[in-house]
């Protein structure tokens, strides 16, 4: 049985802040963080850097567009149709918000 601590009871009973549930899940967190860090990527290089499908790229890069935390632009490069993601004013803020409950949570649960 594991050994109960001053700390991990105060961790325990530390109400857990509301993540984003949108953010939180593991290729949208990719993704936002990706631009975050990178500034905006066409859909290939999102592809390639996160290691996964069209269509799985697709779907979460249209939850996080239609969430207003990316910003979507198709155009034509020669004859060649190209689209690029950006983070948007409110999804930097959403990923820092995210952050910053992360760090604490993981601050507690350190004490």
């Amino acid at each position: 049985m594991a050994k109960t601590t001053r700390a991990t009871r105060k961790a325990a009973t530390t109400p857990a802040p509301d993540l984003d549930k949108l953010i939180h899940e593991r290729m949208r967190l990719g993704i936002v963080s990706a631009l975050a860090a990178g500034g905006a990527m066409s859909f290939g290089d999102l592809k390639t850097v996160l290691g996964t499908t069209d269509g799985n790229l697709s779907v979460h890069a249209r939850k996080l567009e239609d969430a207003g935390y990316l910003a979507c632009r198709k155009f034509f490069d020669d004859r060649t149709p190209r689209t690029e993601y950006e983070l948007t004013a409110a999804g930097r803020t959403a990923l820092e918000t995210y952050l910053d409950q992360m760090e604490a949570i993981i601050s507690a649960a350190r004490q």
